[in-house]
């Protein structure tokens, strides 16, 4: 279990610089990381593949701080996150996730779930910009519609365009992409993989793959193996 520290500050973001300095890591008995250092600059993209079980997800989980490192620092502006609070970070950081969580309720109010006290004008921006608006005002009830249990009722696609307007809704300072259309047909991976690029254009952003035609675009391509 992760806790804060006693009166802990909020994480202070200037650049949205992230480092990994010597992170080491594992799952009771079994190491995961071994050292791992490497930079995210600012407004840059790095882009992690590797075969399951490399610890690509890991590093996304150190980052949002679901663990902390058995060794070694995970820092944002110099900041390691085991010294602020882990609301602070996790509101820093713009998570597009491989499976989408929906609600039973309506896709308005799963858009909104990206801040809890977001207004209507503001959820309506994040579908915009996500490119889900088009395909909201075609229901019956646009914001109203519900989506049914784990959003039956939605296709692959929308379900990863409402998760994108989720972290759009935050106004994040980085972005994290966790293998966000491998689940995707082809031609739908291409459509939401335009969308990911153009939200977070010129914003620090580490994306997780296996497919190498997702990362073509990245800065910086780290190779995670054994």
């Amino acid at each position: 279990m992760v806790d804060d520290r006693l009166n802990a500050p909020d994480l202070l973001i200037s650049d949205a610089v992230i480092k990994f300095e010597n992170v080491h890591f594992s799952y009771a008995d079994r190491p995961i990381l071994r050292g791992v250092s490497f930079t995210v600059p600012k407004g840059k993209r790095v882009a992690i593949v590797g075969p399951s079980g490399a610890g690509k997800t890991t590093i996304s989980r150190l980052l949002f701080r679901f663990y902390d490192p058995s060794s070694g620092a995970v820092r944002i502006d110099g900041q390691n996150v085991r010294d602020v609070t882990q609301a602070s970070v996790r509101a820093a950081i713009g998570v597009v996730p491989q499976d989408t969580g929906m609600f039973n309720a309506t896709i308005g109010n799963n858009i909104g779930y990206g801040k809890h006290d977001a207004d209507q004008q503001a959820i309506e921006t994040a579908a915009r910009l996500a490119a889900i608006d088009g395909f909201i005002s075609r229901l019956p009830d646009g914001y109203e519609t519900k989506v049914g249990e784990r959003g039956l009722k939605l296709s692959g696609g929308e379900k990863q365009r409402v998760a994108i307007a989720r972290a759009l809704l935050k106004r994040p300072s980085i972005f994290l992409f966790d293998e966000a259309t491998s689940a995707l047909d082809s031609q739908t991976e291409r459509e939401i993989q335009a969308s990911l690029d153009a939200v977070s254009k010129a914003q620090t952003t580490i994306v997780v793959a296996h497919r190498l035609s997702t990362i073509v675009d990245a800065d910086e391509i780290l190779v995670l193996a054994k």
